[in-house]
């Protein structure tokens, strides 16, 4: 389907997309720790790559990264129009997520990232990230 927008009109929606406070997955899961009392996260401190949550004591961070934004494999759906931009785009995303998680590690951090449609196995997220914890303290 041909895009409705303008190329200009586009550009200025993409831009608008914000990279962090996003409801739907960082609300999610910060609603989710809440829910569940899981305790010690902060938000976006200023470590290689921002993660959405860190667990400063644990050494322990928290990426959800987006299906479309970071190409998950089951959930991306990528646009007719501009292929070759999109695609070397999300291969740029991903070439730096596995330089910041890299990065991260080699600092002694343990790495978790999260897919956006994870999001709705609460249960399998809580375990994952509680098996960190524990891991790490």
């Amino acid at each position: 389907m041909a895009d409705v927008l303008t190329k200009q009109k586009r550009s200025q929606v993409m831009a608008a997309v914000c990279s962090t406070g996003n409801k739907a997955t960082e609300g999610s899961l910060a609603m989710m720790f809440r829910r569940h009392g899981v305790k010690g996260w902060r938000r976006h401190l200023p470590l290689p790559g921002k993660p959405d949550f860190t667990f400063l004591r644990q050494r322990v961070t928290v990426f959800v990264d987006g299906c479309f934004w970071h190409g998950c494999p089951q959930h991306l759906r990528m646009p007719a129009s501009n292929r070759s931009y999109w695609l070397e785009k999300i291969a740029r995303n991903q070439a730096r997520d596995r330089a910041v998680t890299r990065e991260l590690r080699l600092e002694g951090w343990e790495v978790l990232r999260l897919w956006e449609h994870e999001l709705f196995d609460e249960h399998r997220i809580l375990k994952r990230v509680v098996k960190a914890l524990t891991r790490s303290a």
